[in-house]
């Protein structure tokens, strides 16, 4: 990129002006774009590439209901689609959908050209702003932007103004069986209670349980080093040992709570070994990334005399 290109603004900046929920104030150049214009609703189609998929009906009967008292507040944001005259919904399905229960015949609309890049990354921001989506539509969004438009983990994060850790975590979720993701979709199952399942080949039913007991996230762990069916049973993580003192607990607890991983620390009595369980290697670029932004480091990670090792139940080999 020369020095003459214009750098590209961050899409979440100017947002909430986009959508109505401050006063617009719009750069000269940008007034034709923002404009609001009124679209016959069945000339407004759902984009193929918009992230959201579940939509709570009994929201959408209140938001109807709202709609025919007093229209749509905040236009929709659209673009051309590519039959002339037609147009593909970038932002504001809920409410269009919301529209077509009330029976409304027109909308508001902003029409606004835009990549199918740029759409993907508008329809993901609005919503996660907005908190509309589930963690797994949020992780088939972060997929996309990977596998269609060659994205790295870290300009997605930067995209969505999240982690790169958390993009990560999220993409994670869709490595859970299919029942157990429209579980999450559903918000039977939160992100923090499915991602203990990870790997697990009785994630199924075991998600019946978690739903059943109203289990917390630390529940569901136990659960999974206890009852977890993993490919190499052998290799998955021991489950604390009967006996071990109320502080080595407590020391493992603090640990987990720091780095979001399953620490086990044994002690011999004068010595011992302190090892962090993961099952992917982006929970062990997590891992490496904590712990090399830690102020002090083992000299060695893996030198059995630091005592420090990260398992992989997964894998035969340590690091």
């Amino acid at each position: 990129m020369n020095a003459d290109t214009p750098k590209r603004a961050p899409l979440g900046r100017g947002l909430n002006a986009l959508f109505g929920d401050e006063p617009a104030q719009p750069a000269p150049t940008e007034n034709a774009s923002r404009s609001t214009s009124r679209v016959a609703i069945d000339l407004i189609a759902p984009s193929p590439l918009q992230p959201r998929r579940h939509f709570d009906q009994k929201q959408l009967d209140e938001l109807a209901a709202s709609i025919r008292e007093k229209d749509i507040l905040q236009p929709i944001l659209v673009r051309p689609a590519r039959e002339e005259g037609r147009f593909e919904i970038v932002a504001g399905e809920r409410r269009w959908r919301a529209a077509q229960q009330a029976q409304l015949h027109d909308v508001p609309v902003i029409v606004r050209e835009m990549t199918d890049a740029e759409l993907l990354e508008f329809a993901l921001i609005e919503n996660l702003q907005r908190a509309d989506l589930s963690a797994i539509e949020e992780a088939r969004g972060y997929q996309r932007m990977l596998d269609e438009f060659g994205h790295t983990q870290e300009r997605v994060a930067e995209i969505v103004g999240k982690s790169r850790a958390h993009v990560a975590n999220t993409l994670r979720l869709l490595a859970l069986p299919e029942e157990v993701q429209r579980r999450i979709e559903t918000g039977e199952l939160s992100a923090g209670q499915a991602r203990p399942l990870i790997g697990l080949r009785n994630a199924g039913a075991l998600a019946e349980q978690v739903i059943k007991r109203s289990m917390s996230a630390r529940q569901v762990e136990t659960l999974a080093r206890q009852r977890g069916d993993t490919k190499k049973r052998k290799l998955s993580p021991p489950a604390p040992p009967v006996g071990k003192d109320a502080d080595t607990r407590a020391l493992e607890q603090t640990l987990e709570r720091a780095t979001g991983y399953t620490v086990n620390i044994s002690f011999d009595g004068e010595g011992g070994i302190v090892s962090i369980n993961y099952k992917s290697l982006e929970q062990l670029d997590d891992i490496v990334r904590l712990l090399t932004n830690a102020p002090r480091k083992a000299k060695d990670v893996g030198d059995e005399s630091a005592g420090f090792s990260i398992k992989d139940p997964d894998r035969s080999d340590q690091i």
